[in-house]
């Protein structure tokens, strides 16, 4: 992804969930993402590290089972 900013259904696809989540993960602060307006929108920068550290952790925790 490019250092652009996306819609919440545009994040959804791309992280292969619904776009509900997107938007709940996003108004818990578990997920980087802003408002605009009563719209959520998400800079594919912060998305990429934020999917990455998520996936670094989860195989850390996998191995500590």
């Amino acid at each position: 992804m490019k250092n652009e900013t996306y819609t919440a259904d545009e994040i959804s696809q791309y992280l292969r969930v619904h776009p509900y989540t997107v938007k709940r993960l996003a108004r818990a602060g578990k997920i980087p993402g802003f408002k605009v307006g009563d719209q959520w929108r998400f800079d594919a920068a912060e998305i990429e590290l934020w999917k990455k550290t998520k996936v670094k952790a989860s195989i850390k925790r996998r191995k500590n089972k």
